[in-house]
């Protein structure tokens, strides 16, 4: 550090010129102000934003052509994903696992 200059503290709140202290009286009005934690939102437009689980999507087109597992991969016993022979780590029993859940 130089001289003249002092440590920053970056873990510290920091305040603003414009922030200043509400006194004791201001806090006091606004606890007991009723709607001070209200928030205008209209609840049916905010409801339309969002996509339900169970949504009828039977207008929608599958567009990724599925090809079935090839004589290069297998299935791992373990995740069930279709993966490259190479990622075979263990066999057990005549079912495989892959490197990631053998690890």
């Amino acid at each position: 550090m130089t001289k003249g200059t002092m440590a920053t503290d970056y873990d510290a709140p920091r305040k603003t010129d414009e922030e200043s202290e509400d006194s004791i009286e201001e806090l006091k009005n606004r606890r007991n102000d009723k709607n001070s934690g209200k928030v205008d939102e209209d609840e049916v437009e905010a409801a339309e934003a969002f996509e339900l689980p169970g949504a009828d999507l039977s207008h929608e087109e599958l567009t990724v052509r599925v090809l079935p597992r090839q004589q290069n991969e297998f299935t791992c016993a373990s995740c069930f994903l279709v993966k490259h022979r190479s990622q075979i780590a263990k066999e057990k029993n005549g079912q495989f696992y892959c490197v990631d859940c053998a690890g």
